[in-house]
Parts: C-alpha cells; structure tokens; sequence
C-alpha cells in the first residue's frame, strides 16, 4: 500500500537510519518527501531544507530527537498527516499531546521495522 510519507530529519549519510527509511519506504513503492538540515539527494528523493506545504501526507516519520522536534511541532500540525511515527530515540510525550489535541494517531515504533514486517 503506498503511503506518502515525509521523513523529517532526513540525512545525506547512508549510515544513518532516516537514509535507510528512504531507501526502504521507496523499495516498497512509497512515495517519499524529505526534509533535513542539508540539502541534496537520496536516491532521487530532494532532501528540501525548506518547510513545504506537502499536500496528502499519509505519515511522518520523525528522526528527530524530542528538543528538536520543538521547532516542528506547528509544521507537522499543519500538514494534517494520518499519523506520525516516533522512530527511537524520538519519544516526546509533549508533542503526542499536541497531537491527540488535533486527533493526529501517533505511534512509537520503527519506521524500518514496520515495512520489514508488512504492518507499515
């Protein structure tokens, strides 16, 4: 099932797990938008560096850890996704509040996990 999916804090460095999640949401056929602090490509994915107002957003998968993803909250709000995953090591208490405030779901899981195991 394709599920657009904006990875947030994505990063240039394949060793890194947001590099992996998109290089993996896309080999099972997600459709894949991507933010973080410096730009360039994944696998033909832009990593904007730049907030977009992306448009039918099914997930956001954070790879931010809980200070940084202060900055985000309005951001993610705002794009009205069906849900937001907290890979791990971004468990935020505070912003899963903000999120049932704005009946957003929200899990803590991993994104990579999760489409290895066919429950993305």
């Amino acid at each position: 099932m394709n599920k657009k999916t904006l990875v947030l804090g994505a990063s240039l460095k394949p060793e890194r797990y947001s590099n992996i999640a998109i290089n993996r949401l896309l080999r099972y056929n997600n459709e894949v938008k991507a933010f973080g602090l410096k730009e360039g490509e994944v696998n033909g994915i832009t990593i904007d560096t730049k907030l977009k107002p992306y448009k039918a957003i099914d997930t956001v998968t954070l790879y931010l850890n809980a200070k940084r993803q202060k900055a985000y909250y309005n951001y993610v709000i705002s794009l009205k996704p069906n849900r937001v995953i907290f890979n791990p090591g971004t468990e935020n208490p505070e912003f899963y509040a903000l999120l049932e405030q704005h009946h957003i779901a929200f899990e803590e899981a991993c994104t990579l996990v999760l489409l290895g195991t066919g429950q993305y």
